[in-house]
């Protein structure tokens, strides 16, 4: 066999195998004079050996198994029954049970190896690579399964865990109940998830599902930054406080792609230790070293109007400058804007004695569950008689349930709403008051009957209309300029027709809204 080529070797093993052991039984074999005695091969050991073989050539017997796998082996009991053969046959029952030996005798290891060789499927190593194959095929299996929970979760921006992940518990988070769903409804997934799953290969640990939305975000980082390519980009950078009062630092991408469109990519948040413009600059670089982006690209840069960012000297601003002049600087116009109302409105005392009115009314009224109520059902009787008086009118949109609407304390403009749902809701909200002061003689009564005379005082209702004409106008423009595909020309002729608008009704429009009023 060591003649062969190793590729080829066990195919013509078993060839040989297929054939059997040379046994000519019809043979008629010849005698050797051994020690005074005529000897010979006796026919009936094939029947005790099936190992057994004999060349008629060399008048000698082999083992077939030992001949084709001695390569196999070191040893295989000399060379008597695999090189030149055996022929003492006065000994020959001897020496036959003497080759077989124990049970882990080389004979018997060269017979498992043919036994082997001749049935693949049962052989230990196809059972162990078919193993290994189920084994893979069922991780992959629960492990995409992870992936869809995870993918879902994270493009709704719903959480992962619950607060009772126990076996016990009848809700045990979104993550695992969502997985629970997929095995509902999944046979092949049933199999390999949650208790069917093989020992600890179940994917619900905290640790594992990170690693499942690291991998998300980091593959969605990936595909954001190839859109980018060798493209010009800019950077739009903001700081935060979250609830853990933990300072995060997000960052923006906007570029434009091969349509023409202007795109803005969130890329991620990073904690840093402090807001001090080097700190956010030595955060920006490492950004920039672990996306591989190249400040050479860099075109622009955008942030609120704090010191650390758009400080002349120190500032965030500057210092990317001095490594990229061609990253130009824009204050956010729609926070310019957003500054710009705060600061003229906290000027004029009665425009924010008003609005310290109308969010004082905003928390009485909506106090309570039963107030809400209370105001909704008033605003569908007042609903019910315009529209039976045939003063009511109708289009698409209108009409819906109201309530008033709370103002933010970041977006000035939100105010806006709160102005318009004071107007639309006027009589119901003054019937509700009414009503608190009725049924709650107590403190609460007294605050609302405050409420009750100031809002239908003249005043009231007068800074009231103009104050929603003025934040009608900047609102539309707080709109415009909050769109991704602005670009800073659009921008300043929206703030020029802004100007303009606000002029006319200063000239022209007061005597319209004292009528109003």
């Amino acid at each position: 066999m060591a003649d062969y080529s190793p590729n080829i070797r066990d195919e013509i093993r078993r060839a040989y195998l297929q054939k059997g052991p040379c046994q000519p039984r019809s043979y008629k074999f010849p005698q050797t004079n051994q020690s005074g005695i005529n000897r010979r091969f006796i026919a009936h050991w094939f029947d005790d050996h099936d190992w057994l073989e004999y060349s008629i050539a060399k008048d000698a017997a082999f083992c077939l198994h030992c001949y084709l796998f001695k390569s196999n082996f070191d040893q295989v009991g000399g060379d008597a029954f695999t090189g030149v053969g055996f022929n003492n046959w006065k000994k020959a029952k001897e020496r036959f049970n003497l080759h077989i030996g124990p049970v882990g005798s080389v004979h018997n290891q060269a017979r498992e190896v043919a036994y082997n060789l001749m049935h693949q499927t049962t052989h230990i190593e196809t059972i162990v690579i078919k193993q290994t194959s189920q084994a893979r095929t069922a991780y992959r299996t629960c492990l995409n399964a992870s992936l869809k929970c995870t993918r879902y979760l994270l493009r709704q921006g719903l959480s992962f865990r619950g607060h009772d992940e126990s076996a016990q518990s009848s809700n045990k988070g979104n993550y695992l109940e969502l997985l629970q769903f997929l095995a509902d409804h999944d046979e092949k997934v049933k199999a390999v998830v949650l208790e069917n799953a093989p020992g600890n290969l179940k994917l619900i640990a905290p640790s594992i599902q990170k690693d499942l939305v690291n991998s998300c975000a980091k593959e969605t980082i990936d595909l954001i930054l190839s859109d980018v390519k060798d493209r010009y980009f800019s950077i739009m950078v903001d700081e935060a406080r979250d609830v853990s009062i933990k300072e995060q630092m997000a960052m923006v991408l906007r570029y434009v792609n091969d349509k023409g469109q202007i795109i803005e990519r969130f890329v991620g948040v990073q904690h840093v230790t402090d807001t001090t413009s080097s700190a956010l600059k030595e955060a920006i670089d490492e950004f920039f070293s672990s996306a591989n982006l190249s400040f050479s690209k860099l075109r622009g840069q955008g942030y609120d109007g704090a010191s650390n960012m758009r400080g002349e000297f120190n500032g965030l601003k500057t210092k990317i400058l001095r490594e990229q002049p061609c990253a130009f600087y824009v204050h956010c116009f729609a926070h310019q804007l957003q500054l710009a109302l705060v600061a003229v409105a906290k000027k004029n005392i009665d425009v924010n004695s008003f609005f310290t009115t109308a969010n004082s009314l905003v928390n009485v009224v909506g106090a309570s569950c039963k107030r809400r109520d209370a105001l909704r059902a008033q605003y569908q009787e007042e609903l019910v008689r315009a529209f039976e008086d045939d003063c009511l009118i109708t289009g698409r949109g209108l009409n819906q349930e109201r309530t008033l609407k709370r103002a933010g304390d970041t977006r000035w403009n939100s105010h806006y709403g709160t102005l318009i749902s004071i107007i639309s809701m006027f009589p119901s909200v003054v019937n509700v008051l009414q009503m608190i002061v009725d049924d709650n003689p107590n403190d609460s009564s007294g605050e609302a009957y405050k409420l009750w005379r100031e809002i239908q005082s003249f005043e009231f209702v007068f800074h009231l209309f103009v104050m929603k004409a003025i934040l009608g106008i900047t609102n539309t423009l707080s709109l415009a300029l909050q769109k991704k595909d602005q670009d800073i020309v659009s921008a300043m002729n929206l703030v020029k027709t802004c100007k303009e608008n606000l002029q006319l009704m200063r000239d022209n429009e007061f005597e319209e809204l004292v009528e109003q009023a």
